[in-house]
């Protein structure tokens, strides 16, 4: 029975750890932009302006209501005819009935229509720049994430094996003690050192816990204390950027400079619909409507009109107070700084891509000498367990080999994920943040 038991616990465990599903950053970032509630929200604003980017909002089409009404009126009347009788009526009932369809339609507006379709589609492909700035900022920090969360399991495999390394230590003083070849101070200096070990470790669980619930918050999952597993064991980066090109590609997808010309753009577009009263405008009206008037005194009880009516309007405006000089004048100042703007903006972006650029090759350097700095310090420990199992090396001695190669191991890992970092970084200041998801 307990036999069969211990196959049942055994079978669960491998259909849950088949059924888990292992994720790359790919994996993540798909289902990070399918569920996150910022992605969402910026989406929906951009739908929002594609939706205003139509002719109709601009202006180019007319206006056709369809309107009835009733009304009437009751008064006392007094008439005096030509010969001086004066004719008298109290309460005079008049009532109206109308109905029609009317049509409006401005032709010309000292095209301020073409300009506002015009800043309607700049307006849109910003809306669509928001929503790529937001996507693109969203990889970085889902990929910064994923990778911290790789870094902090592969510092969780470092700590076990210096658990493991300190626990064969404990064993091989306990055994010496045991024949009475070791001192009972030097058992009980290995027991510390192996329970200093556990407790990192320990606490190393805990770190993991955070970075873990952290990448769940980002991809938008519920259960945030759901197990993640992860297709990647080591931190891989790439080396081969080259920094001339990345410049070039920065200065031609880098999203807020994007967004930034787009300001101008609209700024400009801005100061062409200020200058539509520099011209005349011309308005077209037509209509189509019946009307039946019901008259309480005169020689006619009622009235009905039934017909079409038509009308065009030509106008322009002489002087509104200086306001339209004002209004061009501000506009044109707003274009001046928008072109500042993207002036600092530039300037700011290229102190950006040099300080991430130096940052990058200096991560490199670090992880190619912390690589060395590893293979050295592993090499040294194995030499140092041989000479301790043969009684020629001290515990304290040994201990200190074991902490240079837990600290190498640190190291490095914090070299490869600073370098990832850069990368990362480098690849959104370059707008191809988005080849995360190739």
């Amino acid at each position: 029975m307990k036999s069969l038991l211990t196959i049942v616990i055994f079978l669960t465990i491998c259909c849950t750890a088949q059924s888990q599903e292992i994720l790359n950053l790919n994996r993540c970032l798909e289902i990070g932009l399918e569920q996150n509630f910022d992605i969402r929200i910026v989406r929906n604003d951009q739908q929002i302006a594609n939706n205003n980017y139509t002719i109709g909002n601009a202006g180019y089409l007319p206006t056709l209501d369809l309107n009835a009404g009733y009304s009437g009126t009751i008064n006392n009347t007094t008439q005096k005819t030509a010969d001086g009788e004066s004719i008298k009526d109290n309460g005079v009932h008049n009532q109206v009935l109308d109905a029609g369809i009317n049509l409006n339609w401005t032709v010309f507006d000292g095209f301020n229509i073409q300009s506002n379709y015009k800043r309607l589609r700049e307006m849109k492909d910003t809306g669509e720049l928001n929503t790529r700035v937001a996507i693109e900022n969203f990889i970085a920090q889902l990929a910064a994430e994923y990778y911290n969360y790789v870094q902090q399991n592969i510092r969780l495999e470092n700590l076990k094996y210096a658990v493991k390394l300190s626990k064969e230590r404990v064993r091989i003083v306990e055994s010496r003690y045991q024949i009475g070849a070791g001192s009972r101070m030097e058992l009980q200096q290995a027991k510390v050192d192996f329970n200093s070990d556990s407790s990192k470790l320990i606490k190393q669980y805990e770190v993991l816990f955070v970075a873990r619930t952290n990448l769940n918050q980002m991809m938008a999952i519920r259960d945030v204390e759901q197990q993640v597993m992860v297709s990647d064991t080591l931190i891989s980066y790439d080396a081969l950027f080259a920094k001339e090109d990345l410049w070039d590609k920065t200065l031609a997808g880098n999203t807020y400079l994007l967004l930034s010309q787009r300001q101008k753009n609209i700024s400009v577009l801005d100061l062409k619909i200020a200058q539509k009263d520099n011209y005349p405008y011309v308005r077209l009206n037509a209509g189509y409507g019946y009307t039946q008037n019901f008259y309480g005194a005169g020689n006619y009880d009622w009235q009905k009109n039934l017909g079409f009516n038509y009308g065009i309007t030509v106008g322009f405006n002489l002087f509104d107070g200086f306001n339209k000089n004002r209004r061009q004048k501000n506009a044109k100042l707003d274009i001046k700084k928008r072109e500042l703007e993207y002036e600092q903006l530039q300037l700011s972006v290229k102190t950006d891509f040099a300080n991430m650029w130096m940052a990058y090759q200096n991560n490199i350097e670090l992880s190619n000498l912390e690589k060395e700095n590893l293979e050295t310090a592993y090499d040294n420990y194995e030499i140092a367990m041989e000479r301790y199992k043969l009684g020629e090396l001290s515990g304290l001695e040994l201990r200190e080999a074991q902490n240079s190669l837990l600290e190498a191991e640190e190291r490095l890992v914090q070299a490869q994920y600073n370098t990832k970092l850069c990368e990362i970084s480098l690849m959104q200041i370059s707008g191809q943040a988005l080849s995360y998801m190739d």
